[in-house]
């Protein structure tokens, strides 16, 4: 189970300005990352996260007061990976089957830079209270793409049957990605074409379409 933090998110010390200093917070955040991904929280400390970008610790301390605020700057580096992969897929330039095609493998990419990430951070590192706010700009954003395919396959403005619908399918995506990610069979094709037909028959199903004619 998750360790929680009911408590507002860890910020950095202070936010890189020059192109110097962001390539340090970078460095920092990447071997952060793979030390979650590869030891689990246990290995994660901060000497050994210095020691892996290859800067001092207290180089680390200058943008990092602790090692929640850089667990908080991985998942953030995460969701804005991820969604940055939902931009740039649109449904109103695909068919559904095109969609699907397209957007699992991408999420699964997103997924598998550092395979054993999500687990770690589902599982065990500490969390602050904005990672369970269902009303997150992540969430709304998240969410409201999901919405948006339904409704746009379904030829119409958005209504609250296409919301539901994107978030039985934006949780089919998430559990069938995190539950593989965790049993170490992310990159198996046969799951992921699995996944994109499961996805694909959801979205042109035209049972909501015939309810409303």
């Amino acid at each position: 189970m998750s360790t929680r933090i009911a408590k507002q998110r860890s910020v950095m010390r202070k936010e890189p300005r020059q192109a110097r200093s962001r390539a340090t917070v970078e460095t920092i955040v990447q071997a952060g990352a793979r030390i979650l991904s590869d030891e689990g929280w246990a290995g994660f400390t901060t000497n050994r996260i210095a020691e892996l970008a290859g800067v001092s610790i207290g180089s680390l301390y200058q943008y990092f007061p602790d090692k929640l605020s850089l667990v908080d700057a991985i998942r953030h580096r995460h969701l804005d990976d991820s969604m940055a992969v939902m931009r740039s897929i649109r449904a109103d330039a695909l068919s559904s089957a095109e969609f699907a095609a397209q957007l699992v493998p991408a999420v699964v990419a997103a997924h598998s830079v550092y395979p054993g990430l999500h687990r770690v951070l589902l599982d065990e590192a500490p969390s602050s209270e904005e990672y369970r706010n269902p009303h997150s700009e992540f969430e709304i954003e998240y969410l409201s793409y999901y919405t948006q395919a339904v409704a746009t396959y379904r030829k119409r403005s958005p209504t609250e049957a296409d919301r539901i619908a994107g978030r039985v399918i934006s949780d089919a995506i998430d559990g069938v990605i995190h539950n593989a990610a965790r049993r170490g069979y992310i990159d198996d094709p046969v799951m992921q074409n699995e996944l994109v037909h499961l996805v694909r028959l959801y979205l042109s199903d035209d049972r909501a379409t015939k309810n409303t004619a």
